[in-house]
């Protein structure tokens, strides 16, 4: 705009390992015919160019040399030649389908490898996808270029991407192929004439996972909380960049600050193995904690309902999870200019729940769900109704929250509505306003049909859910007595229930001095009536314990009585000594649950109902029962993990504990929470336990087995033990698996009579080694 002469250099790769283009495949760009630059010439046409020389014909022909015919030595290494289309289909013809689609597998890993610059197809894991095997669109084109020279297909410049690993790729070469049936691979989707089964069915609940205060990693851990009456509250995190002496005022009229500094906090949620769900360090900074949270309950829930997440891939699963709070994107200025890119899903409220259904390759209906503070309670009524719908075999659905700011904090100091103490004192005299917490709770739901076809054991029953809005009521934020009446008996019309049907509520519970009464009002209104006073409706809340969770809140609210219909008992809640003035407790049978007490013995199974209310307008409630006997099932367990796990194997030989994971460090770890598990059960049956470690848990390439000849439990520990420091153990097996193994047969005249006479066969006999060598090979 200037009238000024302008000059653009385009620098190729140098060859230092530091400089410019470090980053581009120098085997890539070498085929390419591009050749990297010595560091003292490059500097030396800068100059000349920023001097005004033009040295073309220097630099173009010492350093860029582009052979047309460059590309087809490539090809003929890595295609089948003129003819290799025939013969491509030669070597199809015959097999079955599961043999050609390995057959094609291989053709996409040997040309992956080599446009990749690797000497051999192992390097390829078939279930990596290629973007992270280090395809970019230069690679992702000449990959498809070659596959075409090699198939004879005309495959789209989109293949790689549209499937994304080399089994994906493989499978829809199989289907493009004319003489190869266009056959999925197995997995577990609906089928396409699913009839609706109504609302008779209940859903069962088969797994789940969480993350509370108070160190909670488990639902286990989370029930000991709650047997043990623990207030999980604690002080500000000191891990997250907050200002706590700034922030802090104990006058309520300091504007911009909190009058409080406690609350429930998940004080490790910045912790978070990225390397094990494949994402990298700069996208795993750029993540919302929330959807790290989500993601890691979400595998686990589905490991803890004897599912292997990878199984799934390509399901029909659905995924449903509520997520309130956006905070963290108020840090995305904050951050280091490296996560410049990862930004826009890392804090996107939509990607919370995409993201699990990308990770972990579900294809079924994936819905991040907003409504404050009833978001986890309405995402499991969405996931319900998409079970009985028919829309989706297998769902999981819960919520999470983690406070990246004290934003919560300070804006309720404004309102007046936070607890000083940082305590939820729910329907208490001494309600005082809310204490915020953290977390994270994840269901993996089926329809009860479907779980006991399936084998899987069923945790409990939702039998009914409903969710409605306050509407024109008395404020935007303000609780709607009647409208919580409304949802409580949509939710027992849509269970085929009564008031009288239900034992306990696990209450909202704020601990407000206006939100309590109303909620208490509503509940003595529906659930007080028509029961009689020696059975009255018991009433608590979680929140008491770790604080109000947000959108983690309903999810925490059904775990704690799913835990408490298996045990038997209500746990107690806590900072009730007197119940709140404001209710008048006699227009109903309703008690609060002060002290623990076991559960009440009716003429019904064992019921519970969870409410959740929000400054949205949106109410939710679900109706919970206990799980059903399983005596089928626990049958077939016990079939399944009974006696010997070698056919005709001596009976002393009991099946091994094995274990894997994705490194070295992370197996060790595993052995160690392994070792602790089993040390705090001893109730725990070691066949059980194997066949459990064996079949419901993925498996990954660092492997490891511990084996004993009589089943003692003290060996097994002793070899966790060994395992989880390190050290060498006689009943310690461990090493790495080979990616996409292959499977071989060798008959060896009568066969084996002894363990271990393969070897000596081997060992004697020339021709039979020569053989075996032969088929390994």
């Amino acid at each position: 705009t200037q009238g000024l002469p302008a000059t653009a250099l385009a620098w190729g790769p140098w060859t230092t390992t530091t400089g410019m283009a470090t980053t581009l495949d120098g085997t890539r760009a070498g085929r390419n015919g591009v050749r990297p630059l010595d560091p003292d010439r490059a500097l030396d046409l800068l100059s000349a160019a920023l001097t005004g020389h033009r040295d073309r014909p220097a630099l173009v022909p010492a350093h860029v040399t582009v052979p047309p015919q460059n590309r087809a030595p490539v090809r003929r290494a890595a295609g089948r030649g003129a003819g290799g289309t025939s013969r491509l289909r030669q070597e199809l013809a015959g097999r079955s389908v599961a043999e050609r689609r390995q057959v094609l597998l291989e053709l996409v890993r040997t040309h992956a490898s080599l446009a990749l610059g690797h000497d051999s197809p192992t390097a390829i894991d078939p279930d990596q996808a290629f973007q992270n095997l280090g395809f970019d669109s230069l690679t992702a084109v000449e990959l498809r270029n070659n596959l075409n020279t090699a198939t004879g297909l005309r495959l789209p410049a989109t293949a790689l991407f549209d499937h994304p690993t080399a089994t994906a790729l493989a499978g829809f070469l199989a289907t493009r192929l004319e003489d190869v049936p266009a056959e999925a691979a197995p997995r577990p989707t609906r089928p396409a004439t699913r009839p609706r089964t109504g609302h008779e069915e209940p859903i069962a609940i088969v797994g789940m996972a969480c993350r509370y205060p108070g160190g909670v990693t488990t639902p286990d851990e989370l029930w000991q909380l709650l047997a043990e009456g623990r207030d999980a509250t604690s002080d500000f995190p000191t891990g997250r960049g907050w200002d706590i002496d700034g922030i802090y005022d104990p006058d309520p009229d300091a504007r911009g600050r909190t009058y409080g500094r406690r609350g429930g906090f998940v004080h490790d949620a910045d912790r978070f193995d990225a390397a094990f769900f494949g994402i990298n360090p700069r996208e795993a900074m750029a993540m919302d904690p929330q959807q790290r949270l989500l993601l890691e309950t979400s595998w686990e829930a589905l490991e803890s309902a004897g599912i292997d997440p990878a199984a799934l891939r390509g399901s029909t699963t659905g995924v449903f999870v509520g997520i309130s709070a956006n905070e963290y994107l108020l840090l995305g200025h904050e951050g280091p200019e490296d996560i410049e890119g990862y930004l826009l899903t890392g804090t996107s409220s939509s990607v919370a729940s995409g993201r699990i259904a990308y990770t972990l390759g579900f294809e079924g209906p994936a819905l991040s769900v907003d409504t404050a503070c009833s978001s986890s309670l309405v995402a499991l009524h969405l996931a319900c109704r998409s079970l009985r719908d028919g829309e989706t075999p297998l769902a999981i659905a819960g919520g999470a929250t983690v406070h990246s700011t004290p934003g919560m904090f300070q804006e309720f100091s404004r309102l007046r509505g936070l607890a000083a103490d940082g305590r939820c004192k729910s329907f208490s005299a001494a309600a005082d306003g809310v204490a915020w917490g953290e977390g994270a709770g994840t269901f993996v739901l089926e329809r009860l049909s479907d779980a006991r076809r399936n084998g899987h054991r069923v945790l409990a029953l939702i039998r009914g859910t409903a969710v409605n809005q306050d509407g024109a009521s008395n404020g935007l934020t303000a609780p709607n007595g009647p409208s919580q009446q409304r949802v409580i008996r949509a939710a027992l019309d849509d269970a085929r229930l009564t008031t009288a049907d239900v034992d306990a509520v696990e209450a909202h519970g704020t601990g407000t001095s206006l939100g309590d009464p109303i909620e208490a009002q509503a509940l003595l209104a529906t659930y007080g009536q028509d029961r009689p006073d020696e059975q009255p409706l018991w009433l608590g809340s979680i929140k008491s314990n770790i604080g109000h969770t947000i959108a983690a809140a309903g999810a925490g609210g059904v775990m704690k009585m799913v835990l408490a219909m298996r045990h038997g008992i209500l746990p107690k809640s806590l900072h009730c000594d007197e119940p709140s003035p404001f209710v008048d407790w006699d227009e109903g049978a309703v008690s609060l649950l002060q002290e623990a007490r076991p559960w009440p013995r009716t003429d019904h199974p064992r019921r519970a109902a969870v409410s959740s209310f929000a400054v949205s307008g949106t109410n939710a409630h679900v109706v919970l029962e206990a799980a059903p006997a399983q005596a089928g099932a626990a049958a077939a367990d016990e079939a399944t993990a009974g006696g010997s796990a070698v056919p005709g194997a001596p009976a002393t030989t009991v099946a091994p504990w094995v274990l894997s994971a994705k490194s070295e460090q992370a197996l060790c770890a595993q052995a160690a929470r392994l070792r602790d598990y089993a040390a705090a059960h001893p109730e725990l049956d070691v066949a059980e336990a194997a066949r459990a470690l064996a079949t419901h848990r993925s498996h990954f390439a660092h492997r490891a087995a511990i084996s004993t000849t009589d089943g003692s439990r003290e060996d097994f520990l002793a070899g966790l033990d060994a395992l989880a420091q390190g050290r060498p153990s006689a009943t310690v097996t461990q090493g790495t698996a080979v990616p996409a193994p292959k499977t071989a047969f060798v008959l060896s005249g009568q066969g084996s009579q002894r363990p271990g006479m393969g070897s000596e066969l081997y060992e004697t006999f020339p021709v039979f080694a020569a053989a075996l060598d032969q088929v390994c090979h």
